[in-house]
Formats: structure tokens, C-alpha cells, sequence
């Protein structure tokens, strides 16, 4: 299942705004650039790649979006949905369905479930995925994976450790901080993997914004 490394950054850019959702109803979209592309401790791209949202959230706590990334070989386009919820004592839950397509033939579909929870600065996340296979021998090369995560945030710094299940096997841990600087939010990440899926550190940097529409 070597190519889950084309899988997409999406349930990130869920997990991490799924609180404010609830503060931002309505539409929303995003624009930003990464030095260097990971997801899930996985490398995505060898170079920058550039990115764009829109999202449309209801004080519900329903939510649905889209989202697309340059990975270099062609261009990435998710499509995702869910529910989140806050309770009375703080604690946040949320259930949200993504699915991850390709332009070109150089990768298959993903399609996962998301389930969430998170009270003060902490949250667990649970995800159950399908890959298609490879383009041409689907039936003989597709699998499941599953990925639990445990993640701290706190003051524009996060940590974030996950490890994989099924047909995938291993464990990666980010530690990454962010700030606004003149209405942009600026980041930087250390991705440290050791999976069957990539094994190596990396340093990236990050550039985005998000407009109200």
C-alpha cells in the first residue's frame, strides 16, 4: 500500500479548525502554500505546493467543503463533510466523511470515516480508510488502513502523535507552532516518521489565509 503516500492533507485542515466552525458559520475560503507538502507523517511532495479551500459551515454544527493541492504529478481535489459538536461541559465530538481524488492516473481514490473528540487541550482521533488500488489493478491492490491519533495544542504550538492499523504499519509524531503575522497564519513543522509507509524527519514551513466570503 506504498501509494497511501498521495493521500491528501484535508482531515488535517479539519481536525485543527473543527472548534471554530461553530464561531464561523457560513462560507469561508483559503489559500496557501506549504514548503514542503506532508500528511499524517507522510511526504506528499519533494518541493513547495500551493493549495485552495472553500468550506461552507451552519450554526448546526454541520459542515461541507472542498479542498485541492498541487502534488507535483497532478492536482489533488477533496471532498469532505461531517458534524461537530460541543457539550455543555466542554468536551467537542465530531464524525466527518472525506473523500480524497486525483487528476491523472497516477493514484486511486481514498475514502474514509472520521470520528473525533477533544476536551481542553487535548484530542483523540480515530480514522477508518479505502484505497482503490493501483490505476489499472484495483481489484488485486486494494486495502484498508485505519490511524488513531492522540494531539495536545496549546498557545499556537501542537504535538501530535498517530499510529497506523490494518494494512499499514507504523507511528509518526509531529510538533509544529503558528502564529498570524499581518493577517496571514505562518507556520512551522518537524515531521518525524517511522512507518512502512515513510521513514525519515523533515522541517516544513507554511503560508495561508482564509477569507470569509
Amino acid at each position: 500500500m506504498k501509494t497511501f503516500k498521495r493521500a491528501a492533507i484535508a482531515a488535517t485542515i479539519l481536525t485543527a479548525t473543527l472548534a471554530s466552525q461553530s464561531a464561523m458559520a457560513g462560507w469561508s475560503a483559503n489559500i496557501g502554500v506549504v514548503s514542503d507538502y506532508h500528511f499524517r507523517g507522510i511526504q506528499q511532495t519533494e518541493s513547495a505546493s500551493t493549495s485552495a479551500g472553500v468550506d461552507y459551515a451552519a450554526d448546526s454544527g454541520f459542515y461541507v467543503g472542498a479542498w485541492t493541492a498541487d502534488v507535483q504529478d497532478g492536482l489533488e481535489v477533496d471532498l469532505y463533510a461531517g458534524y461537530g459538536i460541543e457539550l455543555e461541559s466542554g468536551v467537542t465530538l465530531d464524525a466527518n466523511f472525506t473523500s480524497y481524488q486525483y487528476t491523472g492516473d497516477f493514484d486511486s481514490a481514498y475514502n474514509e470515516i472520521g470520528l473525533s473528540a477533544g476536551y481542553g487541550l487535548f484530542s483523540v482521533g480515530y480514522i477508518q480508510g479505502k484505497w482503490d488500488g493501483v490505476v489499472g489493478d484495483e481489484d488485486a491492490t486494494e486495502g484498508d488502513y485505519s490511524l488513531i491519533t492522540v494531539g495536545i495544542e496549546k498557545d499556537g504550538w501542537s504535538a501530535l502523535i498517530g499510529s497506523y492499523g490494518k494494512d499499514s504499519d507504523g507511528e509518526y509524531a509531529e510538533i509544529a507552532y503558528g502564529t498570524e503575522i499581518g493577517g496571514f497564519e505562518v507556520g512551522v513543522g518537524l515531521v518525524i516518521s517511522g512507518s512502512d509507509l515513510d521513514d525519515s524527519e523533515s522541517l516544513y514551513f507554511s503560508l495561508s489565509k482564509s477569507f470569509e466570503l
